[in-house]
Formats: structure tokens, C-alpha cells, sequence
């Protein structure tokens, strides 16, 4: 999509009769920035949009052009921005879509998601945010507002489906303690009402590889997070690629008694190495 936005103004400059250098310069711009934009690895901020039809006399773009760059910033949320404020509010604002949204579908493949983290395992999370980030430190605020947003579990007008690999529930992501108590959790889990938890044993054969995790938000949203920034895809063909590769991934998970069996599993072995470290 900042391709598409760059290839926009690039059209628009070369309308103008004007060059790169001649832009740049008349805007008392780096002679590298206009390029940057054209070729979609800067994104430009309302200012530079301004200014660039300004300069190539076509104002009359400007609105759709803020447009297309709101969408851009909707779908591409980097997390220096989406956290300039805390972690806190950007569970205030995850909020506000949860009180839409009627059916959630998530997948992950390396961490708990949080709507079914223990408070512990959340700290756990959020130190990390904090560590890697450099966002403010406010992370009991921040359990606190993932804690109420768990809330919407018990609500009878919702359905959830989450799908793990046996891989989320075995990295090292927080002290052996800690999983375990987020295991028993997920074992609670699988006898809610509402909630369908599936997961996916390594000796699983599988459909298609679990590439990364997601979420799809009824049939209007897709979600995932990269180091980066949280993606927002709202195409509709985004939205059924991503509704059929969850099919296919709950599809072959285990569900019931066998989830509860994989889960029992990795909790005995992290509750034997647990011991083990205390007798040494």
C-alpha cells in the first residue's frame, strides 16, 4: 500500500513536468527524500502530502491522498506509535474493537495470546515490550487492562477459537513456574462454553505451515504482529486467505480430552525439570 500511495505522487510530479532534484528542491527537501517516497520506503506524513501537491498544482488530490495515508497508517501500526502512549491505552483501544467483534478466531505458534494469559505470564509479556521498545513503563496498568478486556470470555453474545501449537506452550518465553500456571489455565479452558481451544501436537501432520500468528475479527479483520508494528488487513481477499488458513490449521488440532492430554504433558515435564533444578 506505500508503494501504491508513492507511485501516486510520482505520477503527479511527472504531470507537473518536474524532476526529482526539482521537487526536492523546491521544497527544501533532501535530494534523496522524494525518491524514498516514489519507491514506497518512506511513507510521507500529511505535511510532505500538502506540500507535494502544492508544488505539483494539484490540490484537488490532496483529501483522497490523506486518505489513502490514514489507511496506510490503520494497517501498518508501528508499535513506537501505537505505544508512544503505554501499553495501557493501546489495550484501551484493542477495547474498543472487542466491543464490536462477536466471533474471534486466533492462531499463534509461539506465544499464549492474551486474552487467555494468567496475570504472570502478561507481566512477563509486557517487561519484554518495555525491554525491546523502550515504550513507558506501565505495566501493572497495562495486566490490568488485558485482565478486564478477558472479561468478554464469559459473555454469552461471544464465541472465541483459539488454536495453539505445542510449540507456544513449550519456548522459554517466561519461568517454568510462570507456564505452568498459564498451562493449568489453558486447561480450564477447554471446558468453557464459549471458548473452543485447539491445539496442535508436534507429531501433527500439517495442511498448511504455521507461518505466523493471527487473528481474524468476525469477517472484517485480520490481525497480526510482526517485531515491528501490529498489520491490519481489511481486503476481503486478505480476509478469506486468512479465514481458510485458519480452517485448515483447526482442522487438524486436537480438541477436548486429546488438548488436554498434550497440555498435561508438557506441564509433568516442566513440573519434573522444575524439580530437578531444585534437588541440584
Amino acid at each position: 500500500m506505500r508503494s501504491a500511495l508513492g507511485k501516486r505522487l510520482r505520477e503527479l510530479r511527472v504531470a507537473a513536468e518536474l524532476t526529482g532534484q526539482q521537487l526536492a528542491e523546491s521544497l527544501s527537501w533532501p535530494g534523496s527524500k522524494v525518491s524514498k517516497i516514489q519507491n514506497g520506503h518512506q511513507a510521507p506524513t500529511e505535511e510532505d502530502i500538502r506540500a507535494w501537491t502544492k508544488a505539483t498544482k494539484s490540490q484537488g488530490e490532496t483529501a483522497s491522498l490523506l486518505a489513502a495515508l490514514q489507511n496506510l497508517e490503520l494497517q501498518h501500526a508501528e508499535w513506537q506509535r501505537v505505544l508512544r502512549a503505554g501499553m495501557k491505552s493501546h489495550q484501551a483501544t484493542l477495547s474498543q474493537v472487542d466491543q464490536k467483534t462477536r466471533l474471534y478466531r486466533g492462531f499463534d505458534n509461539t506465544v499464549i495470546p492474551g486474552l487467555i494469559q494468567t496475570p504472570e505470564y502478561a507481566r512477563a509479556r509486557f517487561a519484554q515490550v518495555v525491554a525491546v521498545h523502550k515504550v513507558p513503563n506501565d505495566i501493572n496498568e497495562a495486566v490490568k487492562a488485558r485482565m478486564r478486556r478477558q472479561e468478554m470470555l464469559y459473555q454469552p453474545d461471544k464465541r472465541f477459537h483459539f488454536v495453539l501449537t505445542e510449540a507456544a506452550l513449550r519456548y522459554r518465553l517466561v519461568s517454568p513456574d510462570i507456564m505452568i500456571g498459564q498451562l493449568d489455565r489453558l486447561m480450564a479452558m477447554t471446558s468453557m462454553r464459549n471458548v473452543k481451544l485447539g491445539i496442535i501436537g508436534f507429531k501433527t501432520r500439517y495442511v498448511t505451515d504455521p507461518r505466523h500468528g493471527f487473528w481474524v475479527l468476525d469477517d472484517h479483520l485480520v490481525r497480526f504482529e510482526s517485531y515491528s508494528a501490529e498489520i491490519n488487513l481489511r481486503q476481503p481477499q486478505e480476509i478469506e486467505l486468512y479465514t481458510n488458513i485458519f480452517e485448515h490449521l483447526a482442522a487438524v488440532a486436537s480438541y477436548g480430552g486429546e488438548a488436554r492430554a498434550i497440555i498435561s504433558r508438557v506441564m509433568r515435564e516442566l513440573a519434573d525439570e522444575t524439580e530437578e533444578d531444585l534437588g541440584s
